[in-house]
């Protein structure tokens, strides 16, 4: 019996990216003959850029769903299962990004696994940052909902060889991550209205393990993130902490925070965890102005003694 896998790829405009993307993809699941069919489902979140017409134009089997700008990550990704599990009855749903590349055997590799993996587990892939498949972004993530300590295995860390087996992570990133039907039709659609986009992930693989569903990471599965992409970088200027703290684009978005401790903390010593990341967050940028200021002072001395001995 044929095995029905979406692949879900929510865009907005970066049509250069999404050209890429579906390039690897199909000179990939074309490479090679088995049981499962892919269909691709793009949703493209109000792009202005001509993303839609250019993929109907050199794509005609990539199933191309509209938004209005205004889904985010985790509402695409709601029209996109909707579509695959209501309309193509999917036994699979894909989460992918178009800023990923995948390693050459990635889908024989996910066939295999399909085969022997039990459907009560959400398959997660091992994430780099670097072409060369040498420094990891993510071997999945855990939460610990006493202490409040949550990470992500391997961010940006060099590979090592206890990552090499598998590994049961308590949430898993949205790339990369195949998840069976049965996993949405506990666990419920991905939460649109809390978490839009930062925790997206995050919420969705969590309350699956909540729901008796495991999470695992198999490193035999690769794919490369373009970590430039993603979301707001490193705070330089006061100006910019305001909205590093409410910006639906912030992984520091502080109300996103506080509410996904409301929904999974199980002790006040969590909280505790939180703000001491704030703490930190304050304090990683007061220290960078800090040596900036330091290092400008430094450069007028050196200027100035130049000057004195002319």
């Amino acid at each position: 019996m044929e095995t029905k896998i979406s692949i879900l790829i929510p865009v907005h405009n970066k049509i250069d990216l999404t050209k890429k993307c579906l390039l690897n993809l199909h000179q990939q699941i074309k490479s090679f003959d088995n049981k499962i069919h892919y269909h691709i489902i793009i949703i493209d979140d109000g792009s202005t850029d001509l993303t839609s017409q250019w993929i109907q134009e050199h794509y005609p089997d990539v199933t191309v769903l509209q938004g209005d700008g205004n889904l985010w990550w985790s509402g695409a990704v709601n029209m996109g299962a909707q579509f695959a599990i209501k309309e193509l009855n999917s036994d699979y749903v894909l989460l992918w990004n178009n800023d990923i590349h995948a390693a050459h055997d990635f889908f024989t590799v996910l066939a295999d696994l399909i085969d022997k993996t039990d459907k009560n587990i959400i398959i997660g892939s091992k994430i780099f940052c670097d072409p060369e498949f040498k420094t990891v972004w993510s071997m999945g993530g855990n939460f610990d909902p006493f202490t409040g300590k949550l990470n992500m295995t391997g961010y940006f860390k060099k590979d090592r060889t206890e990552w090499q087996e598998p590994v049961e992570a308590d949430w898993l990133p949205g790339m990369g991550t195949l998840i069976p039907q049965a996993v949405v039709e506990k666990t419920g659609y991905w939460d649109a209205l809390r978490f839009p986009q930062y925790y997206g992930d995050t919420d969705f693989t969590y309350r699956a393990k909540l729901n008796g569903f495991k999470n695992m990471v198999f490193p035999q599965l690769k794919i490369i993130n373009d970590v430039a992409n993603s979301g707001i970088k490193r705070i330089d200027k006061f100006s910019e902490i305001f909205t590093a703290l409410t910006s639906v684009k912030s992984l520091h978005n502080i109300k996103k925070n506080i509410l996904f401790y409301k929904l999974y903390a199980k002790s006040n010593k969590a909280y505790f965890t939180l703000i001491e990341n704030y703490f930190f967050f304050f304090g990683g940028f007061i220290k960078r102005k800090i040596k900036s200021v330091f290092s400008r002072t430094g450069i007028i001395l050196t200027i100035l003694s130049l000057l004195n001995t002319l």
